[in-house]
């Protein structure tokens, strides 16, 4: 990638964003911070009762993550953040406005499964449905890439470092857009 920016590694629990983050970041160079290790004590212990977490939940959880992005801007970084909702990468990218999102993609079936071999964490997989429910994937005009978990982690990291520098090249190449001015109207001296 040409800049060193700032990527935040999304999606619902299992589907890698701990283990392909931190391999995305050494391709890229830059240092992973993991985004679970900012949510303060009361989050993990209501996630770990399986009670999923709210918006009042999340904010500072949120705050936390863009003021690291905010102190990594220009240097580049990977950090993780479910980042499910719109809402949530907006307020995200109040706190550090150049983040790139590496959306991790896939069936529901294969991250269910994922989640059903992984030990030693405190999302259960019973808190899937509401991950889908809440996911608001990312829209055309947010700054990102999607990318589909199926296979090996360093295959699917591969494919988003991939992607990653796909999208930093076309965005070299692409013009700057700028707002269309509407037309004088018809009986204007300036026509």
């Amino acid at each position: 990638m040409s800049s060193p920016d700032v990527i935040v590694v999304m999606g619902v629990a299992g589907t890698g964003k701990t283990t392909i983050g931190p391999l995305v970041a050494d391709a890229l160079g830059v240092p992973y911070a993991e985004g679970d290790d900012f949510h303060p004590p009361a989050n993990i212990a209501k996630m770990s009762a399986g009670i999923p977490l709210d918006d009042a939940d999340r904010g500072p959880w949120l705050d936390a993550i863009g003021a690291w992005a905010h102190r990594r801007a220009g240097r580049g970084g990977v950090v993780s953040s479910s980042a499910l909702k719109r809402a949530y990468r907006e307020r995200l990218r109040s706190a550090a406005p150049g983040l790139v999102f590496l959306h991790l993609t896939g069936e529901r079936a294969l991250i269910e499964e994922r989640m059903a071999k992984r030990t030693g964490h405190f999302m259960p997989a019973a808190l899937l449905d509401s991950q889908f429910a809440t996911l608001e994937p990312l829209g055309p005009d947010e700054a990102g890439v999607a990318v589909g978990v199926s296979g090996a982690p360093e295959e699917v990291a591969e494919r988003a470092v991939a992607a990653l520098r796909a999208r930093d090249a076309a965005q070299l190449l692409t013009p700057p857009r700028f707002p269309r001015l509407p037309s004088p109207p018809l009986n204007s001296p300036h026509r």
